[in-house]
């Protein structure tokens, strides 16, 4: 593999997805902390979701998460979450940081490549 390409396998990414419950959202942020998907999954409780649905307006309480890994586990993870998500259709979404603490990232990097 090219430096390159293993550079951009290896770049921060922050998955996120919403969860209808706190007993859902950390038995997933556990098993991806677990399987070494996620070094850290934060979970931020009351986020109020409000969309169409099979054409009815609805509106939710949710709790969304959001996992800190690298582009290397994008495939895994947003398989395993869409595996294991309750709804029919769950946000699985990705953003690369522009910007982040190099021991941050680094931390970030050997916990997902660990084989704890």
């Amino acid at each position: 593999m090219s430096e390159n390409l293993s550079a951009k396998n290896n770049q921060l990414l922050v998955v996120v997805t919403s969860l209808p419950s706190m007993e859902s959202a950390k038995g997933l942020a556990r098993a991806l902390v677990d399987g070494n998907m996620a070094a850290c999954v934060q979970l931020m409780e009351g986020v109020q979701s409000i969309y169409r649905w099979d054409g009815k307006l609805c509106e939710d309480s949710e709790v969304l998460l959001s996992a800190k890994t690298t582009t290397s586990k994008w495939s895994e993870i947003s398989r395993f979450i869409q595996d294991r998500h309750p709804y029919d259709l769950p946000e699985i979404i990705a953003f690369l940081p522009e910007q982040y603490a190099q021991q941050y990232g680094d931390w970030v990097r050997a916990e997902v490549n660990s084989k704890s």
